[in-house]
């Protein structure tokens, strides 16, 4: 049975969680997610879930630390600045391995800023935003049917690896309204025995979750055990949208929003017969470097752009290795990039290219 609506991305988050198995979320209201929280508190009461309102941000994230540890597909969001009160909590469930879910719907920073869309969580988001050498898998969704899609497939990942997924959106594609599709009999995707968790002792020997570790090279031991998991999630969980780059001579590096906005200029490229194409980080941890490089030993330049004064601009130099080939345009604190600006920078740099021919 399809169902089929018009859903804000927020709502279609909060939908994808709840069919992907969520039965514990905690937050803290923060404009421009605040629909989120208001739809959880009504899913989780119609699915037997359990809904709190906690008293910050502080105590939310701590809250879906102890739902996991019991065994719970636990959940939480919140905006930017709520984010970062949040990342304590983070460091610790990633230091326990536990699975769990953070959204982030970015607004403008820093500081309060404003509640407009931004790129500029990034950094946060894809380095660590808190203490010790941890990470967490970055999702980065364009619509608000990927809002729902990803959010779903999120659990699934976080349960694999026993590891924080976060859900990076914009204030705008958490606001803005498309039509939403699924499967009204869709069940949670993988849901995996978690011996691990604490659900009491009857039937085994007493275990712990924990991340303070004290004994004599025990923490350096588990951070190389940390790591190991991370390259196999490279390995395993980088995911791209590639458009129109076969025969790309200018390639424009956006995510997001911001990606769906590139799309369009480079189809209106490609009717003046310049040969431009996008590429589109699903993950922005793992970020794809292998698929980013494959296109760079053939000599194209790139255009990152970004809701943000230069962030995922690092990595995309990482990976092509050569900083004259690699051009940024970003907008900040709430502005948005233009595509007719975009559209004369591809222009200027694929006639640069055709003069060096």
């Amino acid at each position: 049975m399809k169902i089929k609506y018009l859903s804000t991305g927020n709502e279609a988050c909060g939908e994808g969680a709840v069919r992907g198995g969520c039965t514990f979320y905690a937050g803290y209201p923060i404009t421009p997610q605040n629909e989120l929280t208001s739809y959880m508190s009504r899913r989780m009461d119609e699915t037997g879930g359990t809904f709190i309102q906690a008293e910050s941000e502080l105590a939310a994230i701590n809250m879906v630390f102890g739902a996991s540890v019991a065994g719970a597909r636990a959940m939480t969001s919140s905006s930017s600045p709520g984010i970062s009160l949040k990342q304590e909590g983070i460091s610790y469930i990633a230091g326990a391995e536990l699975p769990a879910l953070i959204v982030n719907v970015m607004r403008g920073g820093p500081g309060l800023g404003n509640i407009s869309a931004s790129q500029s969580d990034y950094f946060q988001a894809t380095k660590g935003g808190g203490h010790g050498d941890y990470r967490v898998v970055v999702f980065a969704p364009a619509t608000v049917q990927e809002m729902f899609d990803l959010t779903y497939n999120a659990f699934p990942v976080a349960d694999k690896y026993r590891i924080p997924v976060m859900i990076l959106a914009d204030g705008m594609l958490g606001q803005m309204m498309e039509t939403l599709e699924f499967d009204g009999n869709m069940k949670p995707a993988g849901v995996v025995d978690k011996t691990w968790s604490l659900q009491g002792a009857k039937s085994r020997k007493p275990q712990s979750v924990k991340s303070l570790l004290l004994g004599d090279g025990v923490l350096e031991a588990h951070n190389e055990k940390l790591q190991k998991k991370y390259r196999e999630i490279e390995k395993n969980e980088t995911k791209v949208e590639l458009y129109k780059t076969a025969d790309a001579d200018v390639c424009i590096v956006a995510y997001g929003l911001v990606g769906r906005i590139a799309r369009v200029v480079v189809d209106d490229l490609r009717k003046k017969k310049i040969k431009a194409g996008l590429i589109r980080p699903i993950t922005l941890w793992p970020f794809p470097y292998g698929a980013i490089r494959d296109i760079a030993v053939k000599g194209k330049k790139f255009l990152v752009v970004e809701m943000s004064a230069g962030q995922m601009v690092e990595d995309v130099r990482l990976a092509v290795q050569d900083d004259k080939r690699v051009e940024f345009y970003g907008r900040m604190g709430g502005g948005v990039p233009e595509e007719k600006v975009m559209f004369e920078k591809i222009e200027r740099m694929s006639a640069t290219l055709s003069s060096r021919k």
